[in-house]
């Protein structure tokens, strides 16, 4: 099974916040070119998105449902890949201090991808998901910044009388 960790320098609920935009997924996921909620409420069980896939010329449709959702802990997915079959993708969330212990978990559920799994191809999906946990820290991280910048002008417009119609 490839599991694979990284610790992501803000809070759980930062890193929730990008796992539970659907829109988002391309961002952090690597293969995809853009994704859209196609069904349901994401991240909400039975809500889905599709994406598109790359490869040179050609372009794949794929599609990711979710299976089990905790929300701001946990996040499990499957993913259908066409005539590859199917992947399980759980994503948990662990609070460490003030930062996030992101875990994924990923393994063949159905089709070719189960029946190919070998070692060859278990270290492939290994190095997809330090690219992979690699751009979702970037992402959140960028969030992170973004977020506490907002709160800063919050407080300084705040302390100035600024845009709370005082003149």
């Amino acid at each position: 099974m490839a599991v694979r960790h990284r610790l992501i320098k803000v809070s759980p609920r930062t890193v929730w916040a990008v796992l539970a935009d659907g829109g988002r997924y391309a961002e952090w996921v690597v293969g995809t070119a853009s994704s859209e909620p196609v069904r349901g409420q994401w991240p909400q069980v039975g809500a889905a998105i599709g994406y598109e896939v790359r490869l040179g010329p050609v372009r794949l449709t794929n599609e990711t449902v979710v299976r089990h959702c905790e929300e701001v802990s946990e996040l499990e997915l499957e993913a259908h890949a066409g005539m590859l079959g199917s992947a399980r993708i759980a994503i948990e969330l662990r609070p460490w201090g003030e930062h996030c212990l992101v875990i994924v978990d990923e393994h063949p559920l159905q089709g070719a991808s189960g029946r190919l799994h070998n070692v060859g191809f278990e270290g492939l999906i290994q190095l997809r998901h330090r690219a992979m946990l690699a751009r979702l820290a970037r992402v959140c991280e960028e969030q992170g910044r973004s977020e506490r910048l907002s709160d800063l002008r919050g407080r300084r417009e705040a302390a100035h009388g600024v845009g709370g119609g005082n003149a």
